[in-house]
């Protein structure tokens, strides 16, 4: 998962840019970038690591404009180098920088087509260079030194039937302006708002809404699936539906982890929906346990908050913090290798003891992946002195990689892949476990928007909304995916 942002403004854009990877920098902690254009010419700061540790004053004035994109990017298997940090750039047509959070799942047809028939060179393993050798070769057909925005569309239209999977794009044209894409599901999330100044308007693109609100920038609304839209550097705004038949299918796991509950996205208030999980949540238990002795129950900071409160609400039962999060250790769910997913855990919660002995506990959790995470969370109430540890799960167990963008496991490593519900409970050592029915997620969610029909909930019913996923691609993709490539790219690019 990654974040991404573009700004065309009336004033220099650096700081902004800056300023809204901060507020992304939970969709990504391995890399980030920002590129900037004036007079003509690109000005690129990226790297490996926090946005805090890439950026300095030094970099920061050298990235001059008006008009600039901007990256975070998760760690994931082969995307070591900082080479490979985005935005990436090509010179031909005219200069071009992208930047994407998603997954292409046909990337190897694609990369073949570009040696093959467009005579492209690839210099990374990144699905993003792809992405952006695909979208400059079709706008080189279409090309001409008096530049015309249609050209750009007619480009973004040839990608969209070339290109599979879950895409959200922010690029930059040299010294014509910036361009935003949502691939034809509407997989990955994108927004864009407006500032007046005195100048003008300012215009923003980003992956959550929250970017828009911290830059003052008041949202407009989401992209449509398949829809790009273009804002040349004087401030013309452009859109087009450059899809075929397009299709709204949010990915549904942006809603139970990684959107900041005060997004919104395509017109569902993270929070609010995040609520819902826990009513529904509250009836599954009750369902399930109607005779309960819970005294307390304890979110698993941070996501699981607003679930855990309505969760206690609806049992009639106190709500209490029991961990004390470390905000200095990143996500562990997006950490790069289970050994270091193991030491983080302790490091990254500690249990407040009263809030635990001799009480029975109720845990409540955004999701399940590994197991990992979980299992050392339950051992950690019982060491606090809980009498029994109880643990329910806002979403539903997590059986199947999703290959749009979130960089899970093999569906080996999965604790839930088959295993019934018995098994995992045993494994991660709760006296009982619950969770989320995933029509009940998807009633918790689309409640906030009933337009939406569909969502992408591929990562729990192994339904994959671009219907190219198969078993040869999921070989691939616990190849490139378990611990054990992991470990060896690092190894690799330690000795670099």
């Amino acid at each position: 998962m990654c974040g991404i942002t573009g700004i065309v403004a009336h004033s220099a854009v650096n700081l902004d840019l800056y300023e809204s990877l901060s507020v992304l920098q939970h969709r990504g902690q391995d890399a980030a970038g920002i590129t900037t254009c004036e007079n003509g010419r690109f000005f690129m700061r990226k790297g490996n690591g926090l946005v805090r540790d890439v950026f300095y004053k030094k970099h920061m004035e050298k990235l001059k404009g008006k008009m600039g994109i901007a990256h975070v990017r998760y760690p994931t298997a082969g995307t070591n180098s900082s080479a490979e940090a985005q935005p990436l750039y090509v010179n031909s047509p005219y200069g071009i920088a992208l930047a994407h959070n998603g997954n292409l799942t046909n990337t190897v047809k694609l990369k073949e087509e570009l040696f093959m028939s467009d005579l492209r060179h690839l210099n990374t393993d990144s699905d993003t260079e792809v992405l952006l050798n695909i979208f400059a070769h079709e706008l080189q057909l279409n090309a001409k030194p008096d530049f015309k925005v249609d050209a750009i569309f007619t480009a973004v239209s040839a990608m969209h039937r070339r290109c599979r999977g879950g895409y959200a794009v922010v690029a930059m044209v040299v010294g014509k302006g910036i361009l935003a894409i949502r691939d034809p599901n509407g997989i990955r999330p994108l927004v864009y708002g407006t500032r007046e100044t005195k100048k003008g308007t300012d215009y923003m693109i980003a992956s959550e809404s929250v970017a828009l609100q911290a830059q003052g920038f008041e949202l407009v609304r989401d992209l449509a699936a398949g829809e790009a839209i273009f804002i040349t550097e004087n401030g013309e705004f452009f859109s087009k539906q450059c899809a075929e038949n397009p299709s709204l299918s949010p990915c549904i796991f942006e809603y139970v982890y990684f959107a900041r509950p005060d997004s919104i996205m395509d017109n569902v208030l993270v929070y609010k929906a995040r609520l819902r999980m826990g009513q529904t949540l509250v009836q599954k238990i009750l369902r399930e346990i109607p005779q309960n002795d819970i005294d307390v129950v304890i979110p698993i900071p941070d996501t699981s908050r607003s679930t855990a409160l309505e969760v206690a609400f609806n049992l009639n039962v106190k709500y209490r913090e029991g961990f004390i999060k470390n905000r200095y250790i990143g996500r562990t769910f997006i950490m790069p290798g289970q050994q270091e997913r193991k030491k983080s855990v302790r490091q990254k919660l500690n249990a407040i003891e009263l809030e635990f002995a001799g009480k029975n506990v109720l845990l409540v959790d955004d999701s399940i992946v590994r197991g990992t995470t979980s299992k050392q969370i339950v051992q950690m109430a019982r060491d606090a002195g809980a009498k029994k540890v109880y643990m329910a799960s806002a979403a539903p167990p997590v059986r199947y990689p999703n290959v749009y963008g979130i960089d899970m496991a093999s569906q080996d490593e999965f604790v839930a892949h088959d295993r019934s519900v018995e098994e995992i409970t045993e494994i991660i050592g709760a006296d009982w476990l619950v969770y989320q029915d995933l029509e009940d997620l998807i009633t918790a969610v689309q409640r906030g928007n009933k337009s939406i029909k569909s969502f992408d909930c591929s990562c729990f019913d192994g339904i994959y909304v671009t219907r190219d996923v198969d078993a040869k691609y999921f070989e691939r993709l616990s190849f490139q995916r378990n611990d054990a490539a992991k470990q060896q790219e690092e190894k690799f690019a330690n000795q670099l």
